[in-house]
Parts: C-alpha cells; structure tokens; sequence
C-alpha cells in the first residue's frame, strides 16, 4: 500500500497582501499527476488545511476543487484539522464527503475511536488502520485547575499530548490487532527547525512535545504544523512533510516536499520534491545595490517572482527612504512585484526626548526648534534642507489654523 503525506495547505495565505492561489492551485495539478503516476492508495493532509479560521468564499472553493479533482482518482483521502483551522467548519460537510471516501477530522471528537480510520485493501480485509488524531487545543488536553502554576498547565499538556496517542494506540491494539498502524497529528515537537509563518501553539510553543512520548506501537507518525521538511527523532518514522509552497520568505530557500510510504518495501518515507512555482526573492543593500539587483533579474514568464527590498545603510535618512519608495513605485519589470520594502538604519536615530540636555524638558520648547535640533542630525543640502522646512511651516500652519478654528 502506497500513503502520501502532506500538511499545512494553508488555503487562502497571503504573502504580504498577495494571494497564492494560484500557486496552490499548481501545486494540485501537480499532486494529481503524482498520485495518479505512482498509484497512490492513501492521501493524508496533517492539518493547516485553511489559513484563516474562517476561510474566505474563494477558499473555500478552492478546497472542494482540490477535494473533487483528487476524490476522481480512487485514492482513500484523510485530512485533520491544524490549529489555524476552525474544526466546526472543517467538520460540517463530513458526513457527505464520508460518503465520497473522504475523512475528515476537523477536532478532536468526543469519543476517541472516532479517529481511527481502517484502511481495507482489494479483497475487502482491513491492511492499515490510521489514528486521524487533529490539533490538539488546551482544552482537549487538561480540565480546569484553579491555582495551577504555568509549568503545570505546560506539563500538562505535554501529557495530555501523550496520553491522547497512546488511547489511540490502544484502540488500534485492541480493534484492529497484529495490523500495521499509522498516527496523523499536528503539533509542536522539541528539537525542530521552524520558520517565520508558523502561528505558536500550546502556550507559545513552550509545551513543545518530545516525540520519545510517542512510544514505539505506531509504524509511522505524519506531523504537520512545521513548515520547514524534517524528520523528528524518535523510536519509530516521526516526519513533518512541510508545507508544499512557500509561505513566507524565511521559507525561500527550502527544498519543498511530500513524501511517500511504501509499506510493502518500508516505513521510512520517500521523498519527492514539489516544484518551484515562483521564486521569493529578498534584495538587501543600499540604494545603489538594490537598483542594481532589480536592474539584472532575468526575464521571468511563469508566475510573477515576489520582491522583497531591505534597504541597508549607515545613518537615517528621510531622503533615503523617499528615494527608496520613488524606486519601488517606478519599478514595473514583467514577471516580478515587490511586495514589501523596508529600511535599517546601523547607527538609528536617537529619540526627539535624546536630543536635548535632562535641563531641558520638551514641553518647554517650540514645535520649530524641535524640528530643527532633529535635522542637525542629517546631512542636508541647503536646497533639501530649505525644502523641508517649507513642508515644515505648512504643515505647522495648518496644525495652527485648526486648532485656532476649534475655540
């Protein structure tokens, strides 16, 4: 029996305003060849399968798209609910894509059999059974303790964690026995690599869980919530298959994948690269490098590679910064969008409060002659500086007249 493991779709992500749909909907063209390429039996999607807890309608669309083109081909599909999901929504059309092969656990039911999913093969005979075990919310995982200490509210739930897999694996034991079993979860493992989109869970990741507590009954555990591909180390196979596109650009460099189980062959997962369907590009420097760098990009005719510009220098400049926004405003090459700019200053400048003497106190003092100490600060032509003081005084005056017409 062949098993693909992916996680954390994040339907509906935005990279800095910018929608990944398309990039999504690559992603499952590409997955469906696959499937259909290797003869996939079981599809599982660890979690994070929304970005936003209540998705929008276009996501929401994309989602049964997914779900309809992937049910066509004749693979078992199980998905569970990460912690952006809202197990509600997930949950509610379960009962009709059941009836489509399609299992979905948006939270963690009532009574813990209800996740254990029998796999059954050709001839009708349970081969695998699967313990879809989602997100595990504090509330699943400790009653309430008044006075609790926050180290005792952590500990708990690192052994409520426990706890809840090894239920599981006493259901699959007792139900099921002498049957290979695999775990699903979505959770925060000690000892990983992390990037910048994922949302801290459990206490801000403080309950992280160490996955020797999974014990050794399960033949594979397929993690989700970390977007970065990694094992875990553990007794038995504990893998996170990562996000399958780039979610934020701390994520640009990372090797993309999915894997998957040959249990006729091993436990141990193969991995299969997804493609790069757009680039994220960060471009860092000053003014010159990062004109420089936007000038050489080479033509691009799939989707539009994202910018982002850091600019780079010494001392703070106004002028710098409205050079870099004139830049970024102007820059129109096909096949490329800057979505966020920034600037850092080495030697910040000091605070309006920093630039007087503790004799003086800033209420005493003139809106001109503060303006004026904060402009000895930078290195100004008089043409520059006389221009900025006349945006100065309007601005003033304006300020002025209001508050004259307002008594």
């Amino acid at each position: 029996m062949k098993i693909l493991h992916t996680a954390d779709w994040h339907i509906g992500k935005k990279l800095h305003k910018h929608d990944l749909f398309a990039d999504f909907e690559l992603f499952i063209d590409w997955l469906c060849t696959l499937i259909s390429a290797e003869q996939i039996d079981v599809l599982l999607i660890s979690g994070d399968v929304f970005d936003l807890a209540n998705p929008s309608s276009d996501a929401r669309k994309q989602y049964y798209q997914a779900l309809i083109k992937l049910q066509k081909l004749n693979c078992k599909i199980i998905a569970t609910g990460g912690n952006h999901d809202s197990p509600a929504m997930l949950d509610a059309p379960k009962e009709i894509l059941h009836e489509l092969d399609i299992d979905i656990i948006g939270g963690l039911p009532e009574i813990l059999s209800d996740t254990i999913i029998p796999i059954y093969n050709v001839e009708k005979k349970v081969e695998l059974v699967i313990a879809a075990i989602p997100f595990l919310r504090d509330a699943d995982l400790r009653t309430a303790n008044e006075g609790a200490t926050y180290q005792d509210r952590v500990e708990a739930i690192r052994l409520g964690i426990q706890h809840t897999f090894e239920k599981a694996a006493d259901i699959c034991q007792n139900q099921y026995p002498d049957t290979p079993a695999l775990a699903m979860g979505h959770l925060f493992a000690a000892g990983i690599e992390t990037s910048d989109s994922e949302r801290d869970i459990q206490i801000g990741n403080q309950a992280a869980f160490n996955a020797s507590q999974f014990g050794s009954f399960f033949n594979y555990i397929a993690l989700g919530h970390i977007h970065k591909p990694q094992r875990v180390s553990a007794e038995i196979p504990v893998f996170y298959s990562g996000s399958p596109i780039p979610l934020s650009f701390s994520e640009r460099k990372d090797d993309k994948r999915i894997l998957i189980i040959d249990t006729e062959n091993s436990w141990e997962p193969k991995s299969v690269t997804v493609p790069n369907f757009r680039k994220l590009i960060r471009i860092s420097g000053d003014l010159n490098d990062i004109q420089l760098k936007l000038n050489t990009l080479k033509n691009n005719t799939g989707l539009a590679h994202l910018i982002e510009v850091d600019l780079i220098d010494d001392l703070y400049d106004a002028q710098k910064i409205y050079t870099l926004d004139e830049l970024v405003t102007g820059f129109k090459k096909p096949g490329y969008e800057i979505v966020k700019q920034r600037a850092q200053f080495k030697n910040k400048l000091k605070g309006t409060a920093e630039l007087y003497t503790e004799s003086q106190q800033l209420e005493d003092l003139k809106p001109t002659d503060v303006f004026s100490e904060l402009l000895t600060a930078h290195e100004y032509n008089s043409e520059t500086r006389d221009e900025i003081w006349s945006a100065f005084n309007e601005i003033l005056e304006e300020i002025q007249q209001s508050e004259n017409a307002a008594q």
